[in-house]
């Protein structure tokens, strides 16, 4: 199970460090035995990452779902 929350972790990790423009800044932090999964980014990139109307945190969440390794798991972006 441990393979697959990191392996989940750097499939959110890189998606979001292709959209902000501190990707230094991005950090994925898996919560609740690999059930959850925090995205944390730099203040100013929070609105790259949520996009309009939620679009891109959903479309996201829709990637990690369809994938095999974050099939179980469910993706928040933190303050």
């Amino acid at each position: 199970m441990a393979g697959e929350e990191n392996a989940a972790g750097e499939l959110v990790e890189f998606i979001a460090k292709g959209i902000v423009s501190e990707p230094g800044d991005v950090k994925v932090t898996a919560c609740d035995d690999g059930a959850l999964l925090e995205l944390e980014t730099n203040d100013s990139d929070r609105g790259r990452v949520i996009g309009r109307q939620g679009r891109i945190a959903k479309s996201m969440r829709a990637i990690l779902q369809a994938s095999s390794v974050g099939a179980d798991c469910r993706l928040e972006i933190v303050d």
